[in-house]
């Protein structure tokens, strides 16, 4: 069978490192693997999606709405624009940081109050968390992203010690041990 995961965020957050991450620990667990990269205004802070698809055979990477089994959101509205993806069993893990897109930051909007309490009251499983202060705990606020992933570890039937190896055969020598830190205290919270 296979499983759908979303990760959304905004450009320059390390969703790409995520969904690199992510593919290579199910590839090394023995999945077939389909990520697609689509890339919005990522060089202008805008919204950046990376589809990640696994099981015996995938034939695509794309996901529909209604098929995502889980999305992992690096910000509050992303997550509420990427809800109607979400299969109806299906979970949210999201940073609670927000970050103001450009309507917002030139005053043609008003970055909305209640985000994720509205998605809560339509019935989505929302787990949300404070990513950001647990990534700067672990020595850099760039580490939203592994922060993230260690929350969303849960989701997936693979060894804690699995996630390490990969983190060690993805990330730059010099970071790992920040990032191992960062997806622990993601893990634990």
């Amino acid at each position: 069978m296979t499983k759908s995961v979303m990760i959304v965020g905004v450009g320059g957050q390390g969703s790409l490192l995520a969904s690199k991450l992510l593919g290579r620990l199910l590839m090394d667990e023995g999945f077939d693997v389909k990520v697609s990269e689509v890339h919005g205004m990522s060089q202008r802070g805008g919204s950046v999606v990376t589809y990640v698809r696994f099981g015996e055979k995938v034939y695509s990477p794309i996901i529909a709405e209604g098929e995502a089994d889980i999305i992992i959101s690096f910000e509050k509205l992303e997550a509420a624009r990427y809800a109607k993806f979400l299969k109806k069993d299906g979970k949210i893990v999201v940073n609670t940081q927000q970050i103001d897109p450009m309507p917002v930051i030139i005053g043609a909007a008003e970055y909305p109050v209640n985000v994720l309490g509205e998605l809560t009251e339509k019935g989505v499983a929302v787990e949300a968390l404070d990513a950001l202060s647990l990534a700067e705990e672990a020595g850099s606020s760039k580490a939203v992203n592994i922060v993230l992933m260690g929350k969303a570890a849960k989701y997936f039937d693979i060894p804690y010690e699995n996630w390490i190896k990969a983190i060690e055969n993805t990330v730059a020598p010099k970071f790992v041990e920040m990032n191992k830190k960062a997806f622990e205290l993601g893990y634990k919270n």
